[in-house]
Parts: C-alpha cells; structure tokens; sequence
C-alpha cells in the first residue's frame, strides 16, 4: 500500500512539474449598478459561486472549472429588495479564458466572454 501512495506521489509531482493543469476561465463581476448589492450569486454548468456583498463600483474575481455545458446565469438581491435573474452566454466543458460579467442599473447584466478550446 505504501508504494501505491509513492508512486501517486510521484506522478502528481510530475503533472505540476510538466505544466499539467485543467482548463479555467477567471470570471470577473463589476458592480456597475449604482449602488450595494446582496447576495450575488453566479450559476454555472454544475456548479456556483457568490459573495453576501458587493460594494458600488467593486469587482469580485474567481477562478472557475466548466463541467457540462449551459449558461452562465446571475442573480443578485438590489437595494430595492428586488432580485434580478440574468442569463447571459452558453458555455462548454473544457473551456478556458475570461469572462466578464457587469452588473448595470435597472437589473440587467453584460457579458463580455473571451473563451476558448482549453484543451
């Protein structure tokens, strides 16, 4: 058993020494709205991620691995208590790049994907 863990050891060793790594794509959200929102959550193919506060005029950055494919949607509480839905575009597994994602006045949303084959 104990060789079984050297050996996967070496091999991982070997993947970060070689560059082996799985395609992601940074996701970049602006709060462009005007004001504070709550609750921000970013959907996308098995999986999600958010923050409970986005400040007016912040970005949040993260790092994202697609798996499936389907579209990226937002969603987010405004300080009118109102919580604006945006789907924006369709993604596919093994992608890599950027997207961007702006949150405008009156609940809408713009997506700005630099995507690419991350195989």
């Amino acid at each position: 058993m104990r060789l079984s863990n050297v050996a996967l050891t070496l091999i991982g060793a070997v993947c970060l020494l070689a560059g082996c790594k799985s395609p992601h794509v940074q996701v970049t959200v602006k709060n462009q709205t005007g004001a504070d929102v709550k609750l921000l959550e970013v959907d996308y193919p098995s999986a999600s991620f958010g923050v409970d506060k986005l400040g007016a005029d912040s970005v949040y950055s993260y790092s994202i691995a697609l798996q499936g494919e389907g579209p990226i949607k937002v969603q987010y509480t405004a300080p009118d208590q109102k919580q604006p839905q945006v789907t924006g575009p369709t993604v596919n597994e093994g992608q890599a790049g950027k997207l961007e994602i702006v949150l405008l006045p009156g609940g809408k949303a713009e997506f700005h994907p630099e995507l690419h084959s991350g195989k």
